[in-house]
């Protein structure tokens, strides 16, 4: 099986490229942006940042072995001594992109494409592990998702792989276009549509606008669809997709799943149906919205060919992701590490974990601000108070401008308690008697909610 490799007229076929010493250019088996990264025989692009500008790190780059670089063009000037091929492009991203939508028409494998408003890296990550009991499978890396996350993704993929799991991200209009044209899906997954992005997005309408873009490109290029129908907003536009597999847990749909009940500690027990193939299991991951995770995982995966002994045994094998529903058992409570970010929907998600959980009679929820809602925000925290059971056993702790809308609006039977600053916050949480107790921190990553889920921790080591 022959190298993939980038070559001189891969260069050429480049937007706006121009090659200086194209003769000292025998190929290159990927790319790195990164100087400290860098192998023999790598492509390196320099990369302007917010941080960091990837032209001031050319130098040492070319001392560790770059094949060539690529620069802006105008900043040729600055590297007439450098005695290797080097490119000159108008935007070194944009050409980022290019090459990797170059890299992606080389792979023999197939590439899946993952967004939605909650659940899209946990979604991969869970897929990932499913599809690799079969295929030689590459996925992105934490949430590496944007406009640079996805090409990168892409060139790490090589001839071995034959499963590409990405996840794509977006916070603006025109980003999922963007990347979905460069990934060119095979299938394409929407996890669910929800109150995400909204300062930029709007509202709901506006989320699936710039999701759906993911199943457009798909579609033009005859690749699969995966629909949830159990999600309205995706349900309502389902009529619209040709070459689609739907599911969910309610109504007539191609792969079917069905909760049969919850250990004591809140996991699910998950059936799951596709034709004449099922499967039963006991998820090791956390909650109702994992469980819907799983069930898009097993649409996929049965898609591609794989039994339901296999997709089960993948199921057994999946963790965690950091700072999402993220367990820790302790003596005499457990904890929920949910600090990874935060909207309406996934804290629905996050309380639904709670009620489910017998082992544990009291529930605590120390919720930080959710971010990016735009100007329905002082609404959607207000609104909280409506998931959030009327039961004594529940305690409340919340800091935030925006979460004080919360508290306030909170049902008689629930404790309550606002924090106007992290310092009392914390303070509080070293002295609350969490035993016998659920917790669950969550908040947007702006508000560091994991500080203070490490300080509950700490009180259980």
């Amino acid at each position: 099986m022959s190298k993939l490799k980038i070559t001189l007229e891969d260069l050429f076929n480049l937007p706006t490229a121009e090659i200086l010493n194209p003769d000292a250019f025998n190929g290159a088996e990927g790319i790195s942006i990164d100087s400290r990264n860098m192998k023999k025989g790598l492509l390196f692009i320099a990369i302007k940042g917010e941080k960091f500008d990837g032209h001031d790190f050319i130098s040492e780059a070319v001392k560790k072995g770059a094949s060539a670089v690529m620069i802006n063009a105008d900043s040729l000037g600055r590297y007439d001594k450098i005695n290797k091929t080097i490119i000159t492009v108008k935007d070194t991203t944009a050409a980022l992109g290019a090459i990797a939508a170059v890299w992606r028409n080389k792979l023999k494998a197939k590439v899946i494409s993952v967004t939605g408003s909650n659940g899209k890296t946990s979604t991969k990550d869970m897929l990932a592990v499913v599809l690799s009991q079969k295929l030689n499978t590459v996925k992105t890396e934490a949430n590496n998702n944007n406009h640079i996350g996805v090409p990168l993704t892409i060139l790490q993929a090589d001839e071995k792989c034959k499963a590409l799991v990405l996840e794509q991200g977006t916070n603006h209009f025109g980003e999922i276009e963007y990347s979905a044209n460069i990934s060119r899906p095979d299938f394409a997954l929407i996890t669910n549509i929800g109150d995400s992005h909204l300062e930029f997005l709007v509202n709901r309408e506006g989320v699936y606008k710039e999701k759906s873009a993911l199943f457009t490109v798909t579609s033009k290029h005859k690749g699969v669809c995966f629909v949830n129908t159990d999600d309205p907003v995706i349900k309502k536009h389902a009529s619209r997709i040709k070459n689609k597999v739907t599911f969910g847990f309610h109504g007539k749909t191609d792969v079917k799943g069905e909760i049969l009940g919850y250990t004591g500690d809140g996991k699910s027990i998950l059936s799951v149906s596709y034709r004449n193939k099922e499967l039963t299991v006991e998820l090791p991951v956390y909650g109702l919205s994992n469980a819907k995770n799983f069930l898009a995982v097993c649409a996929v995966a049965f898609k591609m060919g794989l039994t339901a002994e296999e997709i089960a045994a993948g199921a057994l094998k999946m963790k965690d992701a950091k700072g999402r529903l993220q367990a820790a058992k302790f003596s005499d409570f457990i904890l929920f590490d949910d600090t990874y970010n935060s909207n309406p929907a996934s804290v629905e998600a996050a309380v639904e974990v709670l009620e489910n959980i017998s082992a544990y009679s009291k529930k605590v929820l120390i919720l930080g601000d959710m971010l990016e809602l735009g100007v329905k925000a002082d609404k959607l925290h207000k609104d909280l108070y409506k998931i959030i059971p009327n039961k004594k056993e529940y305690t409340v702790l919340t800091i935030g401008a925006l979460m004080k809308n919360l508290s306030g609006k909170l049902r008689k039977n629930v404790n309550r308690k606002h924090f106007a600053s992290r310092e009392s916050l914390s303070a509080y949480l070293k002295k609350f008697d969490f035993s016998d107790s659920a917790v669950l921190v969550k908040g947007s990553r702006g508000m560091k909610m994991e500080d203070f889920a490490n300080t509950i921790a700490e009180r259980g080591k």
